[in-house]
């Protein structure tokens, strides 16, 4: 009697899509019980329209788009696309990667949903998005400097934001510091810092 070998459901998932999509398809993995796929930046819109419409997949539910900053990386960002399948009960995991001047394909014609978050991403990340009809900030001030969530934007930001009672309007300052200490070094007194703590002074004699 011959031995039925089960294939993995997630598996045989990510077979189809790369047999089906091809070169676009950089990587296959699985991990965390989620199916990852890395395609080609230029490809997204015919993955999205790919994994909505396919019999087999029926990705039908947008969950989300953002971004991981790697700024060591020439193309710094990892352009990350959450879908779902009621059909399969299964999530998919896409991903893409680019820098802050190429752009990545919208995929609002696909998906409307993907609209804010794909405006979300731009203004926290500074990913670009080509073909979105009004890519502009959405939790930051219009005005604001920088993208909050890379890597290298300072924690303090750059400006201050407050209300002048003398001016009768909110008005934004570069930011002041006024503890004394602000450069910190993540040292615990054991790792051989500079400094001595209350009550260690004998310790040191």
């Amino acid at each position: 009697m011959d031995e039925v070998i089960q294939v993995d459901p997630l598996t045989a998932l990510g077979e189809h899509i790369a047999g089906a999509l091809g070169g676009v398809i950089l990587a296959n993995e699985i991990s965390y019980g989620e199916l990852t796929l890395t395609i080609e930046r230029d490809a997204i819109v015919a993955v999205a329209t790919f994994l909505r419409d396919d019999a087999k997949c029926r990705f039908i539910s947008f969950t989300d788009v953002t971004a991981v900053d790697y700024p060591e990386r020439d193309e710094r960002f990892d352009v990350v696309y959450h879908f779902m399948s009621p059909q399969l009960n299964q999530r998919i995991r896409i991903k893409l990667t680019t820098d802050d001047t190429m752009p990545v394909p919208s995929i609002t014609g696909v998906f409307r949903g993907a609209d804010w978050f794909e405006r979300e991403t731009y203004d926290l990340y500074g990913v670009l998005f080509s073909g979105h009809n009004d890519l502009r900030r959405i939790l930051t001030d219009y005005g604001f400097d920088g993208h909050p969530l890379r890597k290298d934007f300072p924690v303090t930001g750059f400006v201050q934001v407050k209300y002048d009672e003398e001016r009768k309007r909110v008005v934004y300052e570069p930011v002041k510091l006024m503890q004394e200490f602000r450069t910190f070094d993540y040292l615990s007194p054991w790792e051989g810092t500079d400094y001595v703590l209350p009550g260690d002074e004998k310790a040191k004699q």
